[in-house]
């Protein structure tokens, strides 16, 4: 396996319009400034992106726009989840005929499929691609929990490189790296600095959608300097940001400080509503004493 994903790796929001359908212009504008300030990769349609209130025509515009924009400058990998193990190979062969660099696949989110079910579900997902999938682990979402030993057997399928650990045990990373060796590289989902220390090899963010730059600075500083010291105090530095977008805050906290940041995201889609006015004065305020701005 030939590690090619590593670093921060946004998890995009879908920018849309007053009808509630992908603002394309907004997004390439987007996508461009997330490249200016230095994430090392970017992941449209994934649940910061809304892929569930999305229809297929205009989830292939997002993944089409990004892909374009991008022009290789750095990885894309595509959100491709689906309930049914055929849905998902559809979706997989889709995003690499459209030039995705890989995909991120969380597990059948309603039928609560067994370890042997998963195991033959990123098999065949595996061995109708032949580009990475990024197995996502998110139980609080998906009502399935891949623990490392789970995640180990999944690592033996060629083609399953790369793991977006998303729950609060940092052990899990330890246990990952252990378990399945060089076979399988993990990133942290909602834990990046301590995921880091435990080796992870990057970080899928909901912050760096605001925060480009600082969030692919602590990786950096962790990562490739060992600088944990300056890591750690640059992660406390930027936390207040990093929990506004946390918990169920992760669309609408994030397009609200994308708005008073100068981007043109439009309300979250529903079932999802726009932030309470105070949370919102709160996020406006957040924007103000970091000084964020978006830059087209």
């Amino acid at each position: 396996m030939s590690t090619k994903f590593r670093g921060v790796f946004t998890v995009m929001i879908t920018p849309v319009d007053g009808n509630g359908r992908p603002d394309l212009s907004a997004l390439a504008a987007f996508t461009d400034w997330q490249i200016r300030e230095g994430v090392h990769g970017l992941i449209p349609l994934g649940s910061t992106g809304e892929f569930l209130s999305l229809s297929e025509e205009d989830k292939d515009a997002v993944a089409r726009t990004v892909i374009d924009t991008v022009a290789g400058r750095v990885p894309v990998l595509i959100g491709t989840g689906a309930e049914d193990t055929r849905e998902c190979v559809r979706l997989a062969r889709k995003a690499q005929e459209m030039g995705a660099d890989g995909v991120m696949i969380i597990p059948p989110f309603y039928s609560t499929p067994t370890d042997d079910e998963l195991v033959e579900h990123y098999r065949t997902i595996a061995a109708a691609i032949s580009i990475p999938i990024m197995v996502y682990n998110n139980p609080a979402t998906s009502n399935v929990d891949m623990k490392p030993e789970l995640l180990a057997r999944i690592a033996e399928i060629d083609g399953c490189d790369y793991v977006k650990e998303s729950t609060l045990e940092v052990t899990r990373i330890r246990d990952i790296v252990r378990l399945a060796g060089d076979r399988m590289v993990p990133f942290g989902g909602i834990l990046g600095f301590e995921s880091f220390v435990m080796g992870a090899q990057g970080w899928v963010a909901v912050a760096s959608n605001v925060a480009p730059g600082p969030m692919s600075r602590i990786f950096t500083l962790a990562a490739d300097d060992k600088d944990y010291d300056a890591a750690r105090a640059l992660y406390l530095e930027w936390l207040p940001i990093i929990q506004a977008v946390g918990g169920q805050a992760y669309v609408a906290g994030t397009k609200s400080l994308l708005s008073h940041m100068g981007l043109a995201t439009g309300a979250p889609l529903p079932p999802r509503l726009p932030l309470p006015p105070a949370q919102d004065a709160q996020m406006k305020a957040l924007v103000e004493r970091f000084g964020l701005r978006f830059e087209n």
